[in-house]
């Protein structure tokens, strides 16, 4: 294993410590950085020019897609795909790409994948969205999961970390448990204590990440 330590970086305090609990500071550095890809980027970066790191991860909660990813569960991103990074057109939506302006779309390490995929038999592999405004009701569910047939997933900072760790040339990944199924908002369905439950059993697979 490397002689650099692991960045994880989070949303929020509360998810930063539930990786955090059990782990190696020495070893697995944990900071909430805030909440929407542009501050995870943003801060991301800041951390990634202030030391030298093996692999920086996305990790914290998400909303999962009915029939993908179950409440509870995790998700371990093979892509982090920036879904609402575009142009809207009375044709539809048209990402980055159509327009000529870059990429949506950041593959995680595969090694990484691979690693997590090993220590975590349980979880989902498959693509995790990336949005600036959470889902909350069934038409954008169902737009979404007809974009993206192979997302499990949504947050808001995956692709910002992805971003980052792709311009300091630092391998990534993201890990997302899940507290909501996506669709209609209704705050009286989350799980959280599942999903930080979940965030906190999966910590000592970050831990061994190469």
């Amino acid at each position: 294993m490397s002689s650099y330590p692991l960045l994880v970086v989070t949303a929020v305090t509360a998810e930063a410590d539930a990786v955090r609990a059990g782990l190696d500071p020495g070893d697995v550095v944990v900071e909430a950085v805030g909440v929407g890809p542009a501050a995870a980027a943003a801060g991301t970066a800041r951390l990634l020019a202030g030391r030298a790191y093996r692999a920086v991860v996305s990790a914290g909660i998400a909303g999962g897609f009915p029939g993908r990813a179950a409440v509870g569960g995790l998700v371990i991103a093979t892509r982090s795909i920036a879904a609402d990074l575009g142009a809207e057109s009375p044709g539809g939506f048209l990402p980055i790409e159509e327009l000529g302006f870059g990429t949506s779309v950041l593959d995680a390490a595969p090694h990484l994948v691979e690693a997590l995929e090993t220590a975590l038999p349980g979880a989902v592999s498959g693509d995790v969205l990336t949005l600036a405004t959470v889902t909350g009701t069934a038409a954008t569910a169902d737009r979404l999961a007809t974009r993206f047939p192979r997302a499990a997933a949504e947050a808001m900072e995956g692709y910002g970390v992805a971003a980052a760790a792709a311009g300091a040339g630092v391998p990534f990944a993201e890990l997302r448990a899940i507290s909501n199924p996506i669709g209609p908002r209704d705050r009286a369905a989350w799980r959280l204590g599942d999903a930080f439950a979940a965030l906190r059993a999966a910590a000592p697979a970050l831990a061994a990440l190469p």
